[in-house]
């Protein structure tokens, strides 16, 4: 399963752990780095001491490749753009924004730079910003979301640009890599059945209920707020949702409800304030594993697929 993205990270398998926010840290990540893959830990609006910890942490526990996402959205957005230079981390995914203004200083560290892209537009900016490859999210994915869905993202990126595409949103499992690779893509991100993964440091709840959800159990809040959220259908999300379509929630008392959910739900399993961010292929996800028994399946299925 070598491609450009093995090549361009020295890993074994193409597949990035999905940057996500409260979830992903040094445990995951260096869990599925060690499985071959490349972990993220996600930066987020977290304090630099305590990213900073986690990034030394994620080196104690692998001596494999493993990357920050940073959310450039973030008010601390300036803060972790150095940091990942001062800690020598060797590559890193953004999203929410155009890295462009801390593209040189990051390359001239010998940085990899993987922004993460839904549209045409916003990947071929970043080729010409210098990022080493781009990650098409289809809507299908967990948290923050794009219209777009990955089918037909994907191959639409792959034609416009030069560089790597690494496909991502609703993939998981030996299908969903070979169906990428189909598309062009030559690696694949997943968040959602990352969740499952024994390391995977969220509350049980959340856990049981990525595994328990059905085909139907995702939902998409946020929409009048112009920053629509995919999540695991609860009474909480389902009151969200119905409550924007219907009027009784404004957008500004949205953002006030939501304020700190995603922790609620990661620490405290929480299901009445909780969200709990999930992509729509969870019904697919039917157990807990470790994250190399996760990628080692993936890719075994995969491989037998393809060579097909």
């Amino acid at each position: 399963m070598e491609t450009r993205i093995t090549k361009l990270l020295g890993i074994k398998y193409p597949i990035f752990q999905g940057g996500m926010a409260w979830i992903a840290e040094s445990t995951l990540a260096a869990a599925v780095s060690n499985a071959g893959g490349v972990g993220i830990i996600a930066g987020g609006s977290a304090p630099i001491d305590y990213l900073r910890d986690q990034i030394r942490r994620a080196k104690s526990l692998t001596d494999k490749p493993f990357g920050v996402n940073i959310m450039l959205m973030s008010p601390n957005a300036e803060d972790l753009a150095q940091l990942v230079i001062d800690e020598k981390v060797p590559m890193i995914t953004t999203g929410a924004g155009n890295p462009g203004k801390f593209m040189e200083a990051w390359n001239n560290a010998g940085i990899k730079v993987i922004p993460v892209v839904p549209s045409v537009a916003l990947a071929k900016r970043m080729e010409r910003s210098g990022a080493s490859a781009v990650i098409a999210e289809g809507t299908e994915s967990g948290g923050h979301i794009g219209e777009n869905t990955t089918m037909c993202l994907v191959p639409q990126v792959v034609d416009a640009v030069s560089i790597p595409v690494i496909a991502a949103g609703g993939i998981a499992d030996g299908r969903g890599i070979a169906a990428s690779f189909m598309l062009g893509a030559e690696g694949v991100q997943v968040g959602t059945r990352f969740l499952a993964a024994e390391e995977c440091q969220i509350h049980p709840t959340y856990k049981q209920l990525v595994v328990d959800a059905k085909d139907t159990d995702s939902i998409v809040t946020g929409r009048t707020t112009g920053h629509p959220c995919r999540n695991v259908k609860t009474k909480f999300s389902k009151k969200l949702a119905s409550g924007e379509m219907n009027g009784t929630i404004t957008p500004d008392e949205f953002e006030q409800i939501t304020l700190g959910s995603l922790r609620k739900a990661v620490q405290d399993g929480n299901l009445e304030e909780g969200s709990f961010l999930c992509g729509a292929i969870a019904g697919m996800v039917k157990k807990v594993q470790p994250a190399k028994e996760i990628v080692e399946e993936m890719f075994a299925e995969a491989e037998k697929l393809l060579n097909k």
